[in-house]
């Protein structure tokens, strides 16, 4: 293999790694720099398709033979996805990006510092004229909320300069907005200065997104308008609650005030620690990129987050004075704020750093295992081992189940799993011989039986572990016939349903007692596996047998009809019904004078 080859073998790996979620991915050349960003709203997707055979575009094809490294930012929505590709693209400038200039940036809304404040959207920013919330990535979105303000609380949209003066001199007068019920004209004193502000700022609570408080204001107002019979009113109110309500999107960070800030969070596991690190700059995300750290003598969270601040702002040439994190560091620096933020934008952040931080080192846990595959398995199998504190790792497991319908046609199966995946070659069905009736532990017995008798006479290696589809009673006939009958002791456990008929229990040892192994973990996932195999190849054996049974007709009964003039009959008449209401000769044109005696002579 060349190293080219080898190269794509690696970018591939790294993408077929990746999460199925929106975010936006970063290309590296050779040096370490930023040759290319995109946005996805499936990561995994979008980057494997840069590495598929069948890609015949040129350009495409002179990208990727240019990227070394890959690297990704997860976030909430594709609109995010869309924000953070726009700010990463202004700051590296990245040769195969087309750069989005500042005049095509996303909008922002603007609530300016006048005296009595106007509200709209703007994509320039100069934050001594006023407060700014957004970038909003989806125009429907920023209008949907102009509009509910506007509705709400009718602030005025005419670029007069007014002042407390102006108003008191009475140097302006009501224009067509205050007739068109559009303002509420403060500017002439018909709407005071105080009632203007309140407005203004339960306005800045909305594009805050602490809807709470006006969502229940705008309720009891809708509620008492329904009671003093005024439904005009009611259902104007009722527009805006629902607007207001179904209002959830919001961009990763909502207003320009949170600007020069650093966020870092951190996970570890016994041999390494994964560090996210975050910068924010005019309420937007710039920089976002995620650490692995080997531990070499056993280093605390704590110890590694105060050593690696320093480091990664000094490697990333961060001078922010504010730090948001999730714990106090050891040791702090002098002249900066450090912030643990309990909600709101900040609490944001936090969060989303947090989830960047654990999908990596997820990620990475799964890269490991592609290519080493039995490190999942000897984990997955020493958790099993360690909760049911087996002396050897349970490599070789089998599982039984029984399938009947009030006793007819009964089946059981064998599932096994070697290594943690079903060795299907090694799978059995049995029909139930000596069990007469619906008696689901005489069946586990006999197939129980059948199964450690015939597997002792040829000498076959014994399963490490069994594992019944029930409770207590099946573990008991299990452990019956192997230690009473067959003098053979094979560690048995149980998996015990909940009255929803979802597996919550795990059962070992005599008598059973529950093990304390979560529902969540990778091993109970593989015996709940285990068991809806088992459940699926017995029904499936059911279904098969029961199907043929059924097939059974009662022309097979008579001497002298074959098979095929079975099919013959039945393809013409259809039923057996048909066939004895038929007359005699058109049965003979059928199958011939003598079969045809055959017949009536039967069914008369």
């Amino acid at each position: 293999m060349t190293k080219d080859e080898e190269r794509i073998e690696r970018l591939k790996a790294i993408a077929n790694a990746l999460p199925q979620k929106p975010g936006s991915y970063q290309y590296y050349d050779e040096e370490g720099t930023v040759i290319y960003v995109g946005k996805a709203k499936n990561l995994k997707n979008r980057v494997s398709s840069y590495f598929h055979k069948e890609v015949d575009r040129f350009k495409t094809k002179v990208l990727v033979s240019k990227i070394h490294n890959i690297t990704y930012t997860v976030v909430n929505t594709e609109e995010d996805a869309l924000l953070l590709e726009n700010n990463l693209i202004k700051k590296y400038n990245p040769k195969y990006n087309i750069l989005l200039k500042d005049g095509k940036t996303y909008p922002s809304i603007c609530i300016t510092k006048e005296y009595f404040p106007r509200i709209f959207s703007t994509r320039i920013i100069n934050k001594k004229a006023g407060i700014y919330f957004g970038p909003y990535s989806h125009i429907g979105t920023m209008y949907t909320l102009l509009d509910l303000i506007k509705k709400l609380y009718k602030p005025r949209t005419c670029r007069y300069p007014i002042t407390e003066k102006s108003v008191i001199d009475q140097k302006h007068s009501t224009c067509l907005e205050y007739h068109l019920l559009n303002c509420k004209a403060p500017c002439v004193g018909k709407q005071s200065y105080e009632e203007y502000m309140k407005n203004i700022n339960q306005a800045k609570e909305i594009l805050k997104g602490n809807t709470r408080e006006v969502s229940r204001a705008i309720y009891s107002d809708m509620m008492k308008a329904a009671e003093e019979l005024r439904f005009e009113d009611a259902e104007e109110l009722k527009q805006k609650y629902q607007t207001l309500e179904s209002f959830v999107a919001k961009s990763e960070v909502v207003n320009h005030t949170i600007n020069n800030v650093d966020v870092f969070t951190i996970t570890d596991d016994e041999s390494a620690a994964f560090l996210n690190y975050m910068h924010v700059a005019n309420g937007s995300i710039n920089q976002s990129r995620t650490f692995e750290i080997k531990k070499k003598l056993g280093e605390t969270k704590e110890e590694i987050l105060a050593l690696s601040i320093l480091q990664i702002r000094e490697q990333m040439g961060s001078k922010a004075k504010e730090i948001i994190l999730e714990a106090m560091p050891e040791t702090q620096q002098e002249g900066i704020e450090y912030t643990i933020p309990q909600r709101g934008d900040k609490r944001t952040l936090l969060e989303l750093s947090q989830l960047n931080c654990k999908q990596y080192r997820f990620d990475r846990l799964k890269q490991a295992e592609k290519l080493n595959p039995e490190q999942r398995t000897t984990r997955i199998l020493k958790e099993l081992q360690t909760a049911l504190k087996m002396e050897k790792m349970p490599y070789t497991i089998e599982c039984f189940d029984n399938s009947n319908i009030s006793g007819d046609d009964a089946v059981a199966a064998c599932v096994v799993f070697k290594g943690a995946k079903p060795s299907k070659k090694d799978y059995r069905k049995y029909n139930i011989k000596t069990v007469v009736g619906a008696d689901d532990y005489a069946s586990m017995k006999e197939v129980v039986r059948r199964r450690y008798s015939r597997m002792i006479e040829e000498g076959t290696p014994l399963p490490d572990l069994i594992i019944t589809d029930g409770g207590k009673g099946q573990m008991e006939v299990v452990r019956q016939v192997l230690h009473e009958e067959l003098n053979i002791t094979i560690p048995i456990a149980g998996l015990a349903k909940d009255n929803r008929h979802r597996t919550n229990e795990l059962l070992f040892g005599f008598p059973p007692l529950t093990i304390g192994l979560k529902t969540s973990s990778e091993a109970f996932k593989m015996l709940t596996r285990l068991q809806d195999e088992v459940h699926r190849f017995a029904i499936t054996f059911h279904r098969d047998k029961r199907s043929k049974h059924m097939l059974h007709s009662e022309l097979d009964e008579i001497r002298g009809i074959g098979p095929k003039t079975k099919d013959i009959l039945l393809k013409h008449f259809s039923t057996v019904k048909r066939i004895k209401e038929a007359r005699k000769e058109e049965i003979e044109q059928i199958i011939g004078v003598k079969k045809a005696e055959i017949l009536m002579e039967y069914f008369t």
